[in-house]
């Protein structure tokens, strides 16, 4: 069974740093949703190399291969964890954009 939990900003940079750790051989996915724009997804099960939060410049960046996704002004993160693995982090950022970031294990090779 899932949970989510509401992050508090002063734990999201180390948070962070130790997903980016854990995200060997999982793929990612971002979906981006709004009353104005609906529900858009901005990449579908790229290999992630990582996330980090930068204090100074208050964002969010999600590296995967090919792209490097930002988010500025992050207000709330939600994590969803089933055990010890991460599903989803769901953020609101400063323009009330609702960001979710889906994680997968990557498939291997053919």
């Amino acid at each position: 069974m899932s949970s989510t939990t509401k992050l508090e900003k002063t734990v999201w940079k180390s948070y962070f740093d130790n997903v980016s750790r854990r995200l060997a051989g999982k793929s990612v996915e971002i979906e981006i949703a709004s009353l104005d724009i609906g529900s858009q997804v901005a990449a579908a099960w790229l290999p992630g190399f990582g996330l980090t939060y930068d204090e100074d410049e208050d964002l969010l960046a999600v590296m995967a291969e090919g792209l490097d996704h930002m988010i500025r002004r992050p207000r709330d993160v939600f994590v969803e964890t089933e055990g010890d693995d991460l599903l989803s982090i769901g953020v609101t950022d400063g323009d009330d954009l609702r960001q979710i970031i889906r994680f997968r294990a990557s498939a291997a090779p053919a």
